[in-house]
């Protein structure tokens, strides 16, 4: 982090907050909380939240994202942990809705990440951090976006099948898949750093976007009923 001008500012970059004092405190919280308080009462959510916790810490952090460039595709699987952790909250984590949501999130992370690295490629390429747009050509790389970015639109208008979602759903899906799209195919024509950054912000609107479509959809069904 002290290498990138993106992050060389974080309080425990410049030393604002002390790094040794503050590791044992964040590792006791993140076992404490799910073992101690949560195990006792829903073990499955406790389950998505150690994984959560230690797919992005251990897995992704330390032994892949230095390491293989395909780092942040299985550090993607962190935020479908996440979606399970919810899921689970409400005791519904092996349906298939939560199921494919989780599949959209690991989908989607990748390409997210990868827009930010593209923006930043210079940056990445000083920190020695093995990021795909780093090791590829920048027109390479917004094909690497499309790659996740397809299936991510798809399997998102495809959840309109579920029983508790409808056209408030389906209409802003849609239309901010549309949007995604476009933005990759500008991508590709021209990796520029500023289209790197429209599609950065694109993915961050796509993803806020599903979220509120999956609740407004969810609660307009029960209210309609």
């Amino acid at each position: 982090d002290g290498t990138m001008r993106r992050t060389r500012k974080r309080p425990l970059v410049n030393g604002e907050i002390e790094n040794p004092k503050w590791v044992p405190v964040i590792s006791s919280l993140l076992i404490f909380i799910p073992v101690l308080i949560v195990l006792p009462f829903n073990p499955a959510m406790a389950f998505f939240l150690l994984l959560g916790a230690f797919i992005y810490t251990i897995l992704y952090t330390i032994l892949l994202k230095p390491r293989t460039l395909v780092n942040i595709v299985i550090g993607g699987a962190a935020g479908s942990a996440a979606v399970l952790t919810g899921s689970a909250a409400a005791g519904q984590w092996n349906e298939t809705g939560a199921l494919i949501l989780a599949l959209i999130l690991f989908l989607w992370t990748p390409f997210h990440f990868w827009s930010l690295a593209l923006l930043y490629r210079e940056d990445y390429s000083r920190s020695d951090v093995p990021m795909l747009p780093v090791n590829t050509t920048p027109r390479q790389a917004a094909w690497w976006i499309m790659i996740h970015t397809l299936p991510t639109c798809i399997f998102s208008v495809l959840l309109v099948v579920l029983p508790t979602l409808g056209w408030f759903y389906f209409i802003p899906v849609l239309l901010i898949s549309l949007m995604l799209f476009w933005r990759n195919v500008q991508l590709i024509r021209d990796p520029s750093p500023a289209n790197a950054k429209a599609m950065f912000m694109a993915s961050n609107y796509y993803l806020t976007v599903l979220l509120l479509a999956v609740y407004a959809g969810t609660v307009a069904r029960s209210l309609l009923a």
